[in-house]
């Protein structure tokens, strides 16, 4: 059944691949390296502590974040040790990663951790939609570019997904606590 698994997988990637555009390539690749490290992310949380109605949305991303490379890049990749589509197709990817692990997706994690966490407390609907929408596209531009599995990227969305709700509950006992009239 693993075998089947695999073998979806890496045939679902390969279909994606038959979608590349000579003059979508530059675009994706770019969207996908301004995620490298959380550097988007990080830079947008931070910014959104400066400014008060965004403060919360801000600072439960940046927990989400942390919590996101701890279970992704610190203990699931060196865990699993999957090797990156190009190491097992025949696909030549658009960026380079110096990482040789693949599952789970780390810029897809950090992509929902802090997207999740902008949509639940940020104060305008647009805003909110926004979020989604740029962590969905991170996750389809690792596929795109070619360096991640579609199960890597599943597991990337899950597990931010799980980080953004853990950090916004750390924050809600933090907001509790701090109003507490002791």
């Amino acid at each position: 059944m693993l075998d089947t698994l695999l073998r979806l997988d890496g045939e679902l990637l390969l279909s994606i691949q038959s979608l590349h555009q000579p003059w979508l390539d530059p675009v994706v690749s770019l969207y996908t390296m301004l995620g490298d490290a959380g550097l988007m992310w990080i830079a947008l949380s931070l910014a959104m502590l400066m400014w008060k109605p965004t403060r919360r949305a801000g600072g439960a991303a940046l927990l989400a974040l942390v919590l996101g490379l701890l279970v992704t890049n610190i203990t699931i990749k060196p865990l699993v040790e999957r090797a990156r589509p190009w190491l097992v197709l025949e696909l030549t990817p658009l960026v380079t990663e110096n990482d040789p692990n693949s599952f789970p997706s780390g810029h897809t994690c950090a992509a929902f951790a802090a997207g999740l966490s902008w949509a639940r407390a940020l104060p305008w609907r647009r805003g909110r939609i926004a979020a989604v929408v740029l962590a969905v596209l991170m996750g389809l531009s690792r596929l795109y570019v070619g360096v991640h599995f579609p199960t890597d990227v599943a597991a990337g969305a899950l597990i931010g997904a799980l980080c953004a709700w853990a950090a916004w509950k750390v924050c809600k006992v933090y907001e509790e606590r701090k109003n507490r009239v002791y």
